[in-house]
């Protein structure tokens, strides 16, 4: 399957309308009336618990390339963390971050970083990409998951729902900054993984495409700016295997080991 470029492909309005509602949102804080410590303390709290705990540790680490395990109820819970990001229905990331691998850089990549920056940051998703057809083949190991299925219809009104707690317990700071300022944080952060681990920072291994080890944008994501180190070992639970290469995703990992809540543990090959 091929794509043509982002000029003959149709805008998906839907998206652009629901980020441009994002990054709107979250010009709010810029008000004074908004602001407090403790609002900015939980956008931080919930940067690591979404961000962290579940993008980068559960939709990607633990569910999309099975690095390691966790009993079920934790493994749902890692996901709900993953789904409070609102990048989408856990399906349908894990799909298009699976087809990533599978074409890392190429035409079927749908944020081919050979496109430009722009488009492996964010342009990708404001176009309705053909590759989206072939989510299904690539998440049947989940597709039928009846918890799954739930977060992957509903995570717009879950989102929703959970902004209407933030309100009752801090009123609108906490709106905006525990939900439109720590989303859009988090897109960021996320998006930098494609966009700029695939332009700079330095080369470790020769992984077929031109995935980097960035230290600021691992600063940022928990561990996942040493891209380079996970394309060429895509199912290791460890991706700063310098030293020196911080990785706090995999330090939450063997806390979890230590205390026998992750098992099958996949390390990098020497």
């Amino acid at each position: 399957m091929t794509i043509s470029t982002s000029k003959t492909l149709s805008l998906d309005w839907s998206i652009i309308g629901f980020m441009a509602f994002l990054h709107i949102g979250a010009l709010f804080a810029l008000f004074p009336s908004n602001f407090s410590w403790t609002a900015v303390g939980l956008a931080l709290l919930l940067h690591w618990v979404t961000g962290g705990l579940g993008i980068t540790l559960g939709f990607h680490r633990m569910l999309t390339h099975r690095s390691f395990k966790t009993p079920k109820w934790l493994e749902y819970f890692f996901i709900f963390c993953g789904t409070l990001a609102c990048e989408g229905g856990v399906c349908d990331w894990v799909g298009l971050h699976r087809i990533h691998h599978q074409h890392s850089d190429n035409e079927q990549d749908p944020h081919d970083s050979h496109r430009g920056f722009w488009w492996s940051h964010m342009g990708w998703m404001l176009h309705k990409l053909p590759m989206k057809s072939e989510i299904s083949r690539y998440t049947k190991d989940i597709a039928n998951d009846p918890v799954y299925k739930f977060l992957q219809a509903n995570f717009i009104l879950i989102q929703f729902a959970f902004g209407i707690l933030l309100f009752f317990i801090g009123g609108w700071s906490f709106v905006v900054w525990g939900i439109f300022v720590r989303i859009v944080a988090v897109f960021h952060c996320t998006w930098l993984v494609n966009s700029a681990t695939h332009k700079f920072g330095y080369r470790t291994y020769d992984s077929g495409d031109s995935s980097t080890n960035c230290w600021w944008v691992a600063v940022l994501t928990y561990g996942e700016g040493w891209h380079n180190n996970h394309h060429a070992f895509q199912y290791s639970a460890r991706h700063g295997l310098k030293w020196w290469e911080i990785d706090t995703t995999w330090m939450m990992i063997q806390l979890l080991q230590a205390f026998g809540l992750a098992t099958n543990v996949k390390l990098a090959t020497k």
